[in-house]
């Protein structure tokens, strides 16, 4: 066989789709997540070498579209936050509670689809020499989504033991015991600063995951960049909105919602920015930054898990505005939920 080519296949007569590469011996090779995998003409599986691939980058290229999916993470992340600041809507609006479904489904999808399955690729590369313990990806996102319980229940343990403290009420008034006595059987998990940590945690996994996906982006060899990058400026739209939704809830200034806006912005172009200046020695066969992007991939897939089915899903459904919502509003956020399921995993076919 000859020499690899920029994307993982063979020099002599490749011949190169937009996200694939064919030799001449029939070798067909193409990235996912990053990791390289090439089948011969009868479509078996044909060992990576597991050296450092020699590729084209278009720096300038690079650089340039850095700057797109700034302004893009943008958009997507502040649009909800801007219509729910901007407009007479309530929290409990048809519009804003779909959108916010469409998210549900975004976040659900990213977690399962494209973290935990990159991940296992990651995990699965022959690079690593195999792996003693197979149940490695889902031990990882069970710590994380184990981990992010611990830390929401503990928040959720000291709020209402606070909530308790100054609503306790005086014996000598029936009303205000009665009135007490019905604030405490209410959900206090939806109290105003766990829904602003649940919303940080959120960000927290996504920011992750963006910085990931910056770096792959960048790091991937130009015959595939540009199909990509399209499909990356897509997940950036719709993962920012699924969480400006959630930032546009949480109680507090304006200001603040904006700062957590621009951090989940400049994420994903950090990550291209660190991936440009490591492009002359990244080597993403070398089995450490395969445990290391496998290991991220697999902790923020864990943390979205919990905030996608328990603060999103759950929430919304069962104890939020959805629990006896009418029949246009039921049917229209189901659709918006499975539309923001299916939209990702679509997705996850290209990144």
């Amino acid at each position: 066989m000859g020499a690899e080519s920029a994307d993982g296949g063979h020099e002599d007569g490749v011949v190169s789709s937009s996200t694939e590469t064919t030799s001449a011996d029939g070798v067909s090779c193409h990235d996912h997540a990053g990791v390289p995998h090439c089948v011969d003409a009868q479509g078996n599986t044909v060992e990576n070498e597991c050296t450092r691939p020699q590729r084209d980058y278009n720096v300038p290229l690079r650089i340039g579209l850095l700057f797109v999916i700034l302004v893009t993470s943008a958009l997507g992340v502040f649009a909800p936050i801007l219509t729910s600041r901007f407009t007479s809507w309530k929290q409990d609006h048809l519009v804003i509670v779909a959108m916010r479904q469409f998210g549900t489904g975004i976040i659900i999808s990213t977690a399962i689809v494209h973290l935990f399955t990159h991940a296992e690729l990651y995990f699965g590369s022959e690079c690593l020499g195999g792996l003693d313990y197979e149940a490695t990806t889902g031990a990882i996102s069970m710590a994380g989504l184990f981990l992010t319980f611990i830390i929401e229940y503990v928040a959720h343990r000291v709020s209402n033991r606070n909530t308790s403290v100054t609503t306790e009420p005086s014996t000598s008034d029936p009303k205000t015991t009665d009135v007490a006595s019905e604030d405490s059987l209410r959900p206090q998990n939806t109290a105003p600063q766990n829904l602003t940590l649940a919303t940080t945690i959120m960000e927290a996994g996504i920011i992750f995951h963006s910085l990931l996906i910056g770096l792959v982006l960048v790091v991937a060899g130009d015959s595939g960049f540009i199909t990509l990058f399209i499909v990356i400026l897509f997940h950036q739209i719709f993962e920012g909105f699924s969480l400006g939704s959630r930032i546009a809830m949480i109680p507090g200034g304006f200001g603040h919602k904006i700062v957590l806006g621009v951090v989940f912005a400049l994420t994903t172009p950090l990550g291209m920015a660190i991936g440009i200046g490591v492009l002359s020695k990244f080597n993403g066969n070398d089995p450490s930054t395969l445990i290391a992007i496998g290991t991220l991939n697999a902790f923020s897939a864990g943390i979205l898990l919990w905030v996608g089915v328990v603060e999103m899903w759950f929430q919304e459904w069962f104890l939020g505005p959805l629990k006896d919502g009418g029949a246009v509003k039921t049917i229209v956020c189901m659709l918006s939920l499975v539309s923001g399921i299916v939209v990702m995993s679509v997705l996850g076919k290209w990144a």
